[in-house]
């Protein structure tokens, strides 16, 4: 090779280098002039992931069914709750006569089948999103019937609880569903398990609530749970909540089911008692409403309003 062709060769090398050089630099510009993403700039669980769906609250099948809306804000039914709800939020903001743990956790449960359970829940947790300054998280509990989440529109079979507790893989973000209610969210039953009492109970489950109670301040957590009476994961709940609300249908649950249920509840748990399907007025002859009762001397309201809690579906029922 003359010295002119090792000449040519050596700046045809250089020319390559230059450009390979200058296509790097260029794609380090590109780089560096995206902005990065700060993490102020989108609150944890501000947005949904992409891959689960965001829950359009059938609200006219709701307001149908006599349910809290807030297409309906003055409603009887929206007023009823209101006072259900106050010392409630007493309690969360430590207002309350005595100091709770956990007071963000609010178990709904009651002593058998068909007293209103799931329907109360589902209206708390209405009620409590239209607080200004407050968000909502509802988590079915209730693994055998998963009412709430049908009564809301969760598809059947959308992971939930159970499987978070199931599987190491899965987290809180993975079942978490926003609603057309902004401040509103949902944790779906997910499918039924042979296991689930021993999953209840386990060390994932406290770790899990502790997590629920104590990342976002702002937060109150709504379980609907199975009645204390059919179940034995009613009661392991009850362990981890600050709050109980237990609910009774009037001239219909048996006191001494009642009082059987209520033994089940740890002692150091604040009990509230909501009356369920009272007759508001005696010269009316329809109409069912709510009367609230508590511990430590809250008031109760009156109202009418028929109970609808919505027909539930069962699940498959999970082999693994």
């Amino acid at each position: 090779m003359s010295i002119i062709e090792k000449a040519i060769e050596k700046l045809e090398q250089q020319a390559q280098a230059a450009g390979s050089a200058k296509r790097e630099a260029a794609a380090q510009a590109v780089v560096t002039s995206t902005p990065p993403v700060s993490s102020a700039a989108v609150p944890p669980g501000a947005a949904a992931r992409p891959d689960l769906p965001l829950i359009e609250l059938p609200l006219a099948r709701l307001n149908e069914l006599g349910l809290v809306t807030p297409d309906r804000p003055r409603s009887q039914i929206a007023e009823e709750f209101r006072l259900i709800k106050r010392p409630l939020l007493a309690n969360v903001e430590g207002k309350g006569a005595v100091a709770i743990s956990n007071a963000n956790l609010l178990m709904v449960t009651s002593a058998v089948q068909g007293e209103g359970k799931t329907f109360t829940a589902v209206n708390l947790a209405m009620s409590l999103s239209m607080e200004e300054d407050r968000t909502v998280l509802l988590v079915d509990g209730d693994m055998a019937k998963a009412s709430a989440g049908e009564l809301l529109g969760v598809p059947n079979d959308a992971r939930g609880l159970i499987d978070v507790l199931e599987h190491d893989d899965i987290s809180i973000e993975d079942v978490l569903l926003h609603t057309s209610i902004p401040n509103l969210r949902i944790i779906p039953a997910g499918l039924l398990h042979e296991r689930a009492t021993e999953l209840l109970a386990s060390e994932g489950m406290r770790r899990l609530v502790r997590e629920l109670s104590t990342r976002y301040t702002d937060r109150v957590v709504v379980f609907d749970s199975p009645p204390l009476l059919l179940t034995s994961e009613a009661g392991v709940l009850a362990s981890l909540m600050g709050q109980i609300v237990f609910v009774v249908a009037a001239e219909q649950t048996p006191p001494s089911a009642v009082t059987e249920a209520v033994a089940r509840i740890p002692d150091d748990k604040v009990v509230g008692m909501v009356l369920n399907k009272t007759r508001s007025n005696p010269l009316q002859q329809f109409g069912y409403g709510y009367g609230y009762g508590y511990g430590y001397g809250y008031g109760y309201g009156y109202g009418e309003q028929q109970e609808g809690e919505g027909r539930a579906r069962r699940r498959k029922t999970n082999a693994g």
